[in-house]
């Protein structure tokens, strides 16, 4: 029960981060992280993805320089006190984050038949879009910050990190601890949106239907009922560990 808890409570904890402290990340946290990652679900088992590790601050400046060139883009399309909002937002932690990684997708590995892909190509991509929320999660639960850097051009990257043309980048994270994690996503917290109702986005049997007569509606916990649990991190024999208490009771659960 506490292990799962523990799983429940990661997902729910997950956020965004942009702010983050200068001290490096232990190798081993991170080969645990990456483990993890590499046990995302793939179609075929076809294992798409690859992680660009990089410490560099000359390759960061470059990709930094690409996000202000794009982000000042990305303001335009909004009018009036919307832009104003967005040009406050702090949207990438590239230079102050420890270590910068891109989770990559190649679409030739397994060869030009892989079991499972044949009429749906994009499976690739949806496979290591698996392995960057495997990465999310294990880096939450390891008391690490993640953030994902979406405002960039793509070919712009692979040339800054000289990758090969068949490959597609399709993460840009920044990695690094953090001073806190936030009782919400910032985006909720600064009013740019709010989480939908779940209720309003499941359909019964076709697209549209909220109700069937074959289904009762499903009962979906209040958001604010969820996590229910205080994560605190500590080193237990030489690994981190996550504690978090239910009901005045503390769990422990080690992330191996």
């Amino acid at each position: 029960m506490e292990s799962k808890a523990a799983i429940y409570e990661v997902m729910y904890r997950r956020r965004d981060i942009r702010r983050f402290r200068p001290e490096p990340l232990p190798e081993e946290t991170l080969a645990v992280i990456l483990q993890a990652a590499h046990h995302a679900p793939s179609v075929g088992f076809m294992q798409p993805w690859n992680f660009v590790l990089i410490r560099e601050q000359s390759t960061k400046e470059q990709v930094s320089a690409l996000f202000e060139q794009e982000n000042a883009l990305a303001a335009t399309v909004y009018d009036h006190e919307r832009q104003q909002l967005y040009r406050r937002l702090k949207l990438a932690g590239i230079l102050a984050s420890p270590l910068n990684l891109c989770v990559t997708c190649d679409p030739t590995r397994g060869g030009p038949h892989v079991l499972g892909r044949h009429t749906i190509r994009e499976t690739d991509v949806y496979s290591t879009a698996a392995a960057v929320e495997n990465l999310w999660l294990a880096a939450r639960a390891e008391g690490i910050g993640v953030g994902w850097v979406s405002i960039l051009n793509n070919e712009a990257l692979k040339r800054i990190l000289q990758l090969p043309s068949h490959i597609i980048p399709v993460a840009y994270l920044c990695l690094g601890y953090v001073d806190s994690f936030g009782d919400e996503p910032e985006l909720q917290k600064v009013g740019w949106a709010q989480r939908l109702p779940l209720a309003s986005l499941v359909y019964y049997e076709q697209w549209g239907q909220q109700s069937h007569p074959n289904w009762t509606p499903l009962p979906f916990p209040k958001d604010e009922l969820i996590p229910t649990c205080e994560l605190t991190y500590h080193s237990q024999h030489g690994r981190d560990a996550l504690t978090y208490y239910s009901k005045g009771i503390p769990l422990t659960a080690s992330w191996y």
